[in-house]
C-alpha cells in the first residue's frame, strides 16, 4: 500500500512528514538524490519503524527530521509548527551513544537538560529519576569506559528521556550491541512503553533489523533504496509482549521478507533485486566477498534446503540481517545462480553445478556468468583486452561510473567487481599502482 500525504491535520500528530526530497551536491555531475517524495505521520500512542536497508537515506531524513538539515524539497512538521532547527520536546537516540568521556553518568544525563536552564536540584532530580528508570541506578558516578555497550546505550536513552520529550526518534540504537545486550534493551524499552512508564507520547524507529521492526513497532514503513522513499506501510496487530515463535508473529516475519525481495516471483517497483535483474554499466554492485557468496550458496544447497530456502529460516540458521544477506541474495540473483520467489531463493541449475563443483570448476562457472551479466566486469576486460600493454588505470572506469553514480558508490562498486574479477581470473589488480592487467595475456 503506498503512503499519500496525510493533509489533514489531526491534534494527536506528533509529527508530519510531507513530500520530502533531499539532494547532494555530485562534483561537477549534477545532484545525487538520496530522498525523494517520503510522505507519514506519527500520531500520539504509537511506535514507527522506518525499515530499510543501510544507505538508503534513513539517517538524512531523521538530520532533516530533527531539524538539524533542510530538505531540498517539502516540509517537516511537528505538533503542527514547521521544523527549521532542533524543535522543542524531539528528542534523538543514535547507534554511536555518544557520550562525552570526561563526564559521569549522571553528568551525562544532565546536559540533556542544558537548553531548559533548570534548576539545579530539579535538573539533578530528573536526571537520577531518568537512571533509575533504564536500570542504571548505582552507576551514576561511573565514566563511559567503566561500562559495557549496552550500558553505554541506556545512559544515551536516560539522557533522551530525562527532557520528557513528546516524540523519542532513534536510530539503530541496538545495531552495534551483541545479540543478547540488544534483545535485552528492546524487551525493558517494550516493557516500559507498555507501562506507560516511559515520559514520551510517541517513537520513531529506524532499523535495518526486521525481526525488530516486528517485534517493536505498531506499524513499519517499508523505505526503498536511494532515492529512498516509503514503498508500504505494514500494520502489526499483535499483542505485547511479542512471541518470537509465534506463527502469527513469524508470519508477518515472512511478509516484509517477500516485501522487501519480490511477490509472486516479480520483483517490486524500485525493490533491490529488480533493478538488480536488469543491470547495466551504471548498476551500482553490492560489496560481496567471494567467500561469502560460495557459503550461501553451500548452504543454500546442503540439507534441508536442497536449493531452496525460506530467507527468514536461512538468516537466522545463519545469524544474518537483511543489510547482510540481502547483498549476497541480490548478486546471485543478478549472475542468474539463484531465483527470488515470494521470500524464497532457490539456487538455479548454475547454482546447484557451483555447489558440486570443484573449485576450478566453481572459477570457470563463475567467469562465464561474471562476463555475461555484469557489464562492468565485462567492460574492464574488454578495454584490458584491446590495449596493447593490457592494462588500464582505476581511475578509466571510475570517472566513468562517476557520471551516474557517486564517488562513493563508484569506489563501492569498483571494489567489488575487482574482488570477483580477481576470484574468476578475469583480471589482476595493483592496488599500490591503482592499475588493472592481465596476468596471463591471451
Amino acid at each position: 500500500m503506498t503512503i499519500a500525504p496525510d493533509m489533514i491535520a489531526s491534534s494527536n500528530n506528533l509529527l508530519q512528514v510531507s513530500e520530502v526530497a533531499h539532494a547532494f551536491p555530485k562534483g561537477d555531475s549534477g545532484e545525487l538524490l538520496v530522498l525523494d517524495n517520503v510522505n507519514f505521520t506519527i500520531k500520539e500512542g504509537e511506535i514507527v519503524s522506518i525499515l530499510g536497508r543501510s544507505g538508503s537515506g534513513k539517517s538524512t531524513l531523521l538530520r532533516i527530521i530533527g531539524g538539524l538539515n533542510q530538505p531540498t524539497r517539502g516540509h517537516i512538521t511537528y505538533r503542527g509548527m514547521k521544523v527549521t532547527e532542533p524543535p522543542q520536546g524531539l528528542s534523538m537516540v543514535f547507534q554511536s551513544f555518544a557520550l562525552f568521556p570526561w563526564l559521569t553518568v549522571l553528568e551525562n544525563v544532565q546536559i540533556g537538560m542544558e537548553a531548559q536552564r533548570l534548576p539545579r536540584e530539579e535538573a539533578r532530580k530528573r536526571a537520577i529519576d531518568a537512571i533509575d528508570l533504564i536500570g542504571m541506578d548505582g552507576f551514576e558516578s561511573a565514566y563511559p569506559r567503566e561500562l559495557s555497550g549496552g550500558m553505554r546505550q541506556r545512559v544515551g536513552i536516560a539522557r533522551a528521556l530525562v527532557v520528557h520529550p513528546d516524540l523519542l526518534v532513534m536510530d539503530e540504537p541496538f545495531s552495534s550491541l551483541d545479540i543478547l545486550t540488544a534483545e535485552t534493551l528492546r524487551t525493558d524499552l517494550v516493557e516500559l512503553w507498555q507501562k506507560g512508564q516511559l515520559p514520551v507520547k510517541g517513537i520513531l524507529f529506524v532499523t535495518h533489523n526486521i525481526e525488530e521492526a516486528v517485534l517493536l513497532s505498531d506499524r513499519i514503513l517499508l523505505f526503498t533504496e536511494i532515492p529512498g522513499f516509503v514503498a508500504s506501510e505494514i500494520k502489526i496487530d499483535l499483542p505485547q509482549p511479542r512471541d518470537r515463535l509465534d506463527p502469527s508473529y513469524l508470519d508477518m516475519v515472512e511478509q516484509i521478507y517477500v516485501d522487501m525481495t519480490n511477490r509472486d516471483g516479480k520483483a517490486p517497483k524500485h525493490s533491490p533485486v529488480e533493478s538488480l535483474s536488469t543491470t547495466c554499466l551504471s548498476t551500482i554492485l553490492p560489496r560481496v566477498s567471494n567467500t561469502i557468496i560460495t557459503g550461501l550458496i553451500e548452504a543454500v544447497a546442503a540439507p534441508p534446503f536442497n536449493g531452496g530456502a525460506d530467507l527468514p529460516e536461512i538468516a537466522s540458521n545463519l545469524h544474518m540481517e537483511i543489510d547482510d544477506l540481502f547483498p549476497v541474495v541480490e548478486t546471485l540473483h543478478m549472475m542468474r545462480l539463484a531465483d527470488m520467489e515470494g521470500g524464497d531463493i532457490k539456487l538455479t541449475d548454475a547454482g546447484m553445478l557451483f555447489a558440486d563443483s570443484d573449485i576450478d570448476g566453481r572459477k570457470q562457472l563463475f567467469a562465464q556468468h561474471l562476463m555475461t551479466y555484469v557489464p562492468l566486469a565485462a567492460h574492464i576486460r574488454q578495454v584490458l583486452d584491446e590495449r596493447e600493454s593490457h592494462t588500464a588505470p582505476r581511475s578509466r572506469f571510475s570517472d566513468e561510473l562517476e557520471d551516474h553514480m557517486s564517488e562513493k558508490a563508484s569506489d563501492e562498486s569498483l571494489r567489488a567487481v575487482t574482488a570477483w574479477g580477481r576470484y574468476a581470473e578475469l583480471f589482476a589488480y595493483d592496488d599500490d599502482t591503482s592499475q588493472f592487467s592481465l596476468e596471463d595475456p591471451k
